[in-house]
């Protein structure tokens, strides 16, 4: 077999320009644009792999933000609930204050009724002692109504300080003696002559009948009077049972 070297050549040549031509117009722009597609794949999937991570991202925020919601609400729920157990327990506690207060004050205004009658009654039954005490007072003979109240009555304003008797003996006016019944001569001056003694001079006395002395004699003068009465003592011995029925 011989071989023709100038077509195997050409042949050659042929090859060599068709690889040629296909690398520079075929496998180059095809290449170039694989590699484009390939970029283009590869910044899609990143894009991709982006939006999965940043939607990933979106759904966690979104479910801590929905758990956070969630937390806010029980917790908000929780204290409604504590407020309104709270709030029911205030009410109660106050109804059961304002029961207690009503009580109390039932209780108070019960014991001050009940003081309030008691002294009611210690009171009538003290002014009708008194009344009683001053009837039978009353029928004392006429001569008892006077006789042994002079001396006492002497004595007392013997008692007085020395300032005030002397202001009784340096009176201009009368002096008033108050007495239960019109004296007689007698007893008017036996009267004078014993505060005369216990005053320390001679002075002048203007008798003034008051038959609610029921029986005594009272001294009566702008600055001081002298009282030496039953009716002076039953007016002590009142005000006294009324102070002990208080107590």
């Amino acid at each position: 077999m011989r071989i023709d070297w100038w077509t195997l050549a050409f042949q050659t040549v042929n090859v060599l320009v068709l690889v040629w031509l296909l690398s520079r117009f075929l496998f180059k722009p095809v290449s170039k644009i694989m590699a484009q597609r390939q970029q283009a794949a590869a910044a899609l999937m990143q894009d991709a792999a982006a939006a999965r991570e940043a939607a990933e991202r979106e759904r966690k925020q979104a479910a801590e933000q929905t758990a956070a919601l969630d937390a806010v609400r029980l917790q908000r729920l929780g204290e409604i609930t504590s407020e309104a157990e709270q709030l029911r327990a205030s009410q109660a506690a106050a109804a059961r204050t304002e029961a207690d207060a009503m009580r109390a004050s039932a209780a108070d205004e019960i014991e001050r009724m009940r003081e309030k009658a008691a002294r009611e009654n210690a009171a009538r039954a003290t002014e009708f002692a008194v009344e009683i005490a001053s009837r039978l007072l009353s029928r004392l003979p006429s001569s008892a109504l006077v006789e042994g109240f002079v001396g006492p009555l002497a004595d007392a304003v013997s008692a007085l300080p020395d300032d005030v008797r002397r202001q009784l003996g340096g009176q201009s006016d009368p002096l008033h003696l108050m007495i239960p019944r019109p004296l007689r001569d007698d007893e008017f001056a036996q009267c004078r002559a014993a505060l005369a003694d216990a005053i320390g001079r001679e002075t002048q006395w203007q008798p003034e009948v008051d038959p609610g002395l029921i029986a005594g004699l009272e001294l009566v003068a702008p600055h001081v009077v002298v009282r030496n009465s039953f009716r002076h003592d039953l007016e002590t011995l009142k005000a006294e049972l009324l102070s002990h029925d208080h107590d």
